[in-house]
């Protein structure tokens, strides 16, 4: 049987669809349309900005006023950028077609958010026996950036729920667990000279692919010699290279060339040693070589982001919580991250749980069964009835 999401909630998700939060631009109105669903509401909020002032979080708190206890649901407001993807339709207006959602957003994860702030009315009216925290953050999809400062704020005024729900789609599955992943971007800094004077130059290029070939022996052991969790759809640490940006025409010894990896490591694997190993290799093969030409090349290594990997007990309050509202006592791994590490690392057990398939996120034609929603709507009610007082 395909269960109908509430028309309140599908009326909210349509008007945050049509907000364009890709991460470059500000989530400002967006905000300022949940300003007002809470104003309404009386319900208290407090907002977190970027050092801009262009976008911002929200950290809203119901029921009582106990520094400690309760819960945080949790979602990000910007999406992926929808440039140079083929949409059948407007990604900004959602659409219906087939039973399925499409528009930027829908299943990563607007749709969470719309639950869950229509939810709103009926967690007023039958009253919270626990605080109920509705935490939503700026720019998750461009390192986890703003929901650092909603959590720094929220620490800063004692505030420390029980367990926390990030409502990152996985088809309404609870997951405790996920990897951890380190990004970095590479500069290599050689000397230029005419290709037909070659050794008297040092070549950016070759050394960065000197880096990369280092890089590829690392994910091949990682992949042959593990360590492994079969838990994980890839169930071993992996290094990828993603973009390399070098040389100017094919008769100069390219001066510069850079490229940006990443690992992304199991929860039990030590991303340090890793990094350890390679820049052992830089430091003592590549630089003294390069420096025997040239006294100012070398090798830098800048950090992009540093995202802890998740690993919550299963026996947790909020994974029981979540058992006992699912009926589902599997509880699962994945190798995608997100903010749920971070709730995680200041003491804060948390798990995932939302509505709409990872597969379909960031792709053209994004889109969200509609029963899913009804699911995730299905899971309020079951948190409802453990923390409300009435019924």
């Amino acid at each position: 049987m395909i269960l109908s999401p509430s028309q309140d909630c599908l009326g909210i998700l349509r008007r945050l669809i049509a907000f364009d939060t890709t991460s470059r631009n500000s989530n400002l109105e967006l905000i300022e349309y949940v300003k007002i669903l809470l104003d309404e509401l009386s319900i208290p909020f407090r907002l977190t900005y970027d050092d801009e002032g262009r976008k911002a979080n929200l950290l809203a708190t119901l029921g009582p006023a106990a520094p400690a206890g309760g819960y945080i649901l949790s979602g990000h407001t910007d999406v992926v950028p929808v440039d140079g993807q083929a949409w059948d339709t407007d990604p900004f207006d959602l659409t219906k077609i087939d039973g399925k959602l499409y528009g930027r957003g829908t299943t990563d994860m607007k749709s969470f958010v719309a639950v869950v702030l229509a939810a709103l009315p009926e967690v007023q009216r039958r009253g919270l026996r626990v605080p109920l925290h509705v935490a939503l953050s700026y720019d998750e999809e461009v390192g986890l950036v703003g929901v650092r400062r909603l959590i720094a704020d929220m620490c800063d005024r004692g505030i420390k729920p029980e367990g926390c729900i990030v409502g990152e789609p996985t088809s309404m599955r609870i997951v405790a667990s996920h990897k951890g992943k380190r990004s970095y971007r590479c500069r290599v800094c050689g000397l230029e000279a005419h290709s037909s004077l070659a050794p008297t130059g040092v070549n950016a290029v070759e050394y960065a692919g000197a880096v990369i070939a280092f890089l590829r022996e690392l994910a091949r052991r990682r992949r042959t010699q593990g360590p492994f969790d079969d838990g994980y759809d890839c169930a071993h640490t992996t290094v990828h290279v993603g973009t390399v940006k070098g040389g100017m025409a094919l008769n100069i010894v390219p001066a510069e060339c850079t490229f940006e990896f990443e690992f992304r490591h199991l929860p039990g694997d030590d991303p340090d040693g890793i990094f350890g190993e390679l820049t052992s290799y830089v430091d003592n093969e590549l630089v003294p070589e390069m420096r025997a030409v040239h006294p100012d090349a070398g090798i830098w290594f800048e950090p992009m982001a540093v995202i802890p990997s998740l690993d919550t007990e299963e026996d947790a309050t909020i994974t029981q919580l979540a058992k006992a509202i699912t009926g589902d006592n599997t509880v699962r791994k994945v190798s995608y991250n997100c903010e749920a590490c971070l709730f995680h690392d200041v003491g804060v057990p948390t798990i995932i749980c939302g509505p709409g398939d990872i597969d379909q996120a960031h792709k053209p034609n994004e889109f969200i069964e509609i029963d899913q929603i009804a699911k995730c709507e299905a899971f309020m009610k079951g948190l409802m009835d453990r923390i409300c007082v009435a019924n």
